[in-house]
């Protein structure tokens, strides 16, 4: 179906794609997969049109052809799904999937057709989206929705997916993953850029592996395992599972009492209560959407609670700013990089001072900002946290989302926090990174920080957690040892099963 020959990519002086070659069959679903910066996305954006190859051939069913935009990929029947979707939350869904390819004339658009035959199209994949749902009142997975039927509203029969699960839940993955069969039933061609190994062994064909923007490997995914494919993609072993010693918590540091969020539709947060301790990770495990963003925020100083108490080293925070909580030694990793971790635009050394620009030594009492003590911290969050590629001067949107989220936890692990609240750290994010701040992250926590940790991951949290507590429409309804408590028992909890 596809076949890249040869494709180069650079970037000024970083050299995305070199020499990129690979083979997509159709009617499969291919797997490519590598570490943040491999180059992947790079690649498939050039399928896309995003990009223009510097070198290579791109033939589809045969033929060469060239590129040049997405309206050429589109025609071309190639759709794609980008990690951070691309709806705009005030109109429906049918708005949304027929931008730009409106039925009816500039005058009079047809959007009662358009509804029929997107209902049709989620009927037939049972995809269960109503094309009259405004955008902001779905959850992530039924956006992700929308995105496939905008691209099969278009009639692509090669499908793009980049990091398709990131923002799903474990029971949304299995019906997504139902979804990606029945399309490949149909005769659709499926390509997936995910980090997941145990999605790739589950749902594909074939797998292509990248390092350094170059391919160094293909094999059938019934031939190969999570650790041999770990083993591609960094270029050594790699540990797949969390090795920490038991906690050993001392002081309380958090003590939050009944607090309570409002939300658009009623209270996000009713009534939670919980403690974490110095030298201990609590978990907090739940379906997404279910309070666990409003939680972290409230505790940030991001939302303002409607009602309950915080206490931080046993002052009383609830309506602290977020300057206020940071100057007591809260740190926060966000779930949302782009919209509350990172200026895009701004260079990495700008990025790498957020939350202590207006401190010594970056800005003295002058007022004046040291280019110097600016650089040097850029510089020790780069060598320290592997940011690749390591140009102090580029805009953070430059780098790919596991780098991103490099840059993030490295700026708040500089503050030595006494609490880190942390959201889907390693969402995004390559193996061998994942292995990387898992360790970071149990350092802190035997260096006394307290960690309040969430992720939709529910092997992470298990994993990472000394604690674990369940959260189901904004409230804690369980706290179990995650040594001990099975993923099912944990599971019924999240969902509300007896």
């Amino acid at each position: 179906m596809l076949e890249l020959k040869n494709i180069k990519k650079a970037f000024g002086d970083c050299v995305a794609n070199d020499d990129v070659s690979l083979t997509v069959h159709k009617g499969t679903i291919h797997a490519i997969v590598g570490e943040n910066g491999a180059g992947k996305s790079t690649a498939m954006k050039i399928v896309y049109g995003f990009y223009t190859p510097d070198g290579g051939e791109i033939i589809l069913n045969g033929n060469a052809v060239t590129i040049k935009n997405p309206h050429d990929a589109i025609a071309l029947g190639i759709g794609m799904v980008h990690q951070h979707f691309m709806l705009v939350d005030t109109m429906t869904a049918a708005e949304n999937i027929v931008l730009g390819a409106e039925t009816g004339s500039a005058a009079s658009l047809d959007l009662e057709k358009a509804n029929a035959e997107i209902q049709t199209l989620s009927d037939e994949l049972k995809l269960g989206v109503n094309p009259r749902s405004v955008i902001e009142d779905l959850s992530v997975g039924q956006q992700q929705r929308v995105e496939l039927l905008k691209a099969l509203y278009r009639n692509a029969d090669t499908l793009i997916l980049d990091e398709p699960t990131a923002v799903l839940s474990p029971q949304e993955v299995e019906e997504f993953f139902g979804i990606l069969r029945r399309m490949k039933e149909q005769g659709k061609t499926i390509i997936i850029i995910t980090h997941k190994l145990d999605e790739v062994l589950a749902i594909s064909d074939e797998v292509t592996v990248m390092r350094d923007g170059k391919t160094v490997g293909h094999v059938q995914t019934a031939e190969t395992s999570a650790k041999d494919l770990a083993r591609m993609i960094v270029g050594r072993d790699v540990l797949l599972r969390v090795e920490k010693t038991d906690a050993s918590p001392t002081a309380t540091v958090l003590e939050v009492k009944d607090l309570r969020v409002g939300g658009k539709h009623g209270a996000s947060l009713n009534g939670v209560s919980f403690s974490v301790k110095a030298g201990e990770i609590v978990g907090v495990a739940g379906i997404e959407g279910n309070g666990q963003t409003e939680l972290i925020e409230a505790l940030a100083g991001l939302a303002k609670p409607s009602g309950g108490s915080i206490e931080f080293d046993g002052k009383d925070v609830t309506n602290c700013s977020a300057r206020e909580l940071k100057e007591l030694g809260i740190a926060h990793i966000p779930e949302d990089r782009h919209k509350r971790g990172l200026l895009l635009s701004s260079a990495l050394t700008e990025n790498s001072i957020l939350g202590v620009h207006y401190r010594p030594p970056i800005t003295a009492s002058s007022g004046l900002m040291s280019a110097a003590a600016i650089g040097k911290r850029c510089g020790e969050i780069i060598d320290n946290f592997d940011v690749r590629p390591g140009d102090s001067s580029q805009p953070a949107k430059s780098l790919s989302g596991g780098n991103q989220q490099k840059l993030i936890i490295g700026r708040e692990f500089g503050l030595k926090p006494k609490l880190l609240l942390v959201s889907q750290p390693t969402r995004g994010v390559d193996i061998g990174a994942i292995e990387f701040i898992h360790k970071k992250l149990i350092g802190l926590r035997d260096a006394g920080s307290a960690v309040l940790l969430v992720s939709a991951e529910l092997e992470e949290v298990t994993a990472l957690a000394d604690r674990l507590l369940i959260i189901r429409e904004g409230k804690i309804v369980g706290e179990v040892d995650p040594k001990t408590a099975s993923t099912e028992d944990i599971g019924l909890l999240m969902t509300g099963g007896e």
